[in-house]
């Protein structure tokens, strides 16, 4: 179960991002796309449903079953949703990934 202070990985992040990007149409395939149309680097499919599987485990997504569609054979999607602590979580690290950049910009223009 989540606590307050859930630290999150880089990718994790990514994928509750991508999730709130989203929105309602947030499920693994849509999930994929939008971390594929961000990133540059390459993501396995694999990787992300292990990811969301995994933040749902700590309690930090919420999924439900849509109703079945014929696009997919009569199978349902799994949607996510972020929880409050997952909202926590990345409100937290940004906050602290912010504050650590604070006053680097002249050393990074080298």
């Amino acid at each position: 179960m989540a606590t307050e202070q859930q630290t999150l990985g880089e990718f994790e992040q990514m994928i509750l991002l991508a999730i709130l990007q989203r929105k309602e149409e947030a499920y693994g395939a849509t999930i994929y796309d939008e971390l594929s149309r961000h990133t540059r680097r390459s993501v396995a499919r694999g990787a992300v449903y292990m990811t969301l599987d995994r933040l749902e485990k700590k309690g930090l997504l919420a999924s439900t079953l849509s109703d079945p569609t014929p696009e997919r054979g009569g199978r349902a999607k799994r949607c996510y949703s972020l929880t409050r602590h997952a909202v926590a979580a990345l409100k937290d690290s940004r906050r602290t990934l912010l504050s650590l950049w604070t006053g680097l910009e002249p050393l990074l223009e080298k």
